[in-house]
């Protein structure tokens, strides 16, 4: 389980990462929200990848790193199996759409939410 949580953790800072590079003005739309815009987001897109990087990624690596019991978050009262199921859902719906994108460079994403799907089922299953 500790495996599988430091795995989806740097996986997840990946994405972060890459969603703050989107927000900031990098010229990777195509590898993103569906691959629509080639070089630098529209403002709207900027600023939910500027969401995702500063709030939903990092809150989402938290919760694995405490459903894995590798730290203890005062503040989140509901960790667990059924929340890391719903997180392996989900992020299993991202990879077959990362998959099934019509842009190549977007493609690249879904081996990468796959992972953190399949890292997700693994604390699951643990828990």
């Amino acid at each position: 389980m500790t495996a599988a949580a430091t795995i989806a953790t740097v996986l997840l800072l990946m994405v972060s990462l890459f969603q703050l590079a989107l927000a900031l003005g990098a010229p990777l739309g195509a590898a993103a929200w569906g691959g629509r815009h080639r070089g630098v987001l529209p403002a709207g897109f900027r600023v939910a990848s500027a969401i995702a990087a500063i709030f939903v990624y990092p809150f989402v690596i938290v919760f694995v790193l405490a459903s894995a019991e590798m730290v203890d978050v005062d503040w989140l009262s509901e960790t667990g199996q059924t929340a890391m199921w719903i997180l392996t859902g989900f992020f299993s719906i991202g990879a077959v759409a990362n998959f099934a994108s019509r842009s190549k460079a977007e493609r690249v994403w879904g081996p990468v939410s796959l992972g953190i799907a399949i890292c997700c089922g693994v604390i699951a299953a643990s828990v």
